[in-house]
């Protein structure tokens, strides 16, 4: 088995990573999407000054995170045949890193929004808090707990006779 070259890796990089985007960008296009119609529906007239701060952040946030997740491909249109993958690859890291941050933002938000429309406002903090600890774990404790799954996975190759 060849080792790829580092052109090749930063490619894999770059279309991984494009990958990831690709689900991320769905998800908060279509969260934006909810909030851009949410002031013309009939029950947005009922809302309270802080709900409609809560959708302030919410929108913002989710126009931030739809700037950030996408702004790798425009990133990618300027470099595009310039032998740059390596800064495209962390600019676009950072961007994804940055954009999932607002698009937290903008989940928390949309659910304390929606949750303190329907109920009392301590239960819409409790499960706003619920939600924001819920997606803490699954995108930043969980993935920073478990980094170095592969570690022993990657030496374990150095005992390969050369060709395999």
């Amino acid at each position: 088995m060849s080792k790829e070259t580092e052109k090749q890796r930063w490619q894999r990089n770059f279309a991984d990573l494009l990958q990831e985007l690709r689900v991320a960008q769905t998800g908060v296009q279509i969260l934006f999407a909810f909030l851009l119609t949410l002031p013309f529906s009939n029950g947005f007239t009922r809302t309270s000054e802080f709900q409609k701060d809560v959708y302030i952040v919410a929108l913002l946030a989710a126009a931030a995170a739809t700037a950030m997740i996408i702004s790798p491909v425009a990133f990618h249109r300027a470099l595009f045949r310039q032998g740059r993958k390596p800064e495209l690859v962390r600019f676009a890291h950072t961007m994804a890193t940055g954009g999932l941050a607002f698009m937290l933002i903008a989940m928390v938000s949309a659910v304390l929004l929606i949750t303190d429309f329907v109920l009392s406002r301590p239960i819409a903090f409790l499960l706003t808090a619920v939600t924001a600890i819920w997606f803490l774990a699954f995108w930043v404790i969980l993935p920073f707990a478990r980094r170095n799954w592969g570690d022993e996975d990657i030496t374990d190759d150095e005992d390969l006779p050369a060709g395999d």
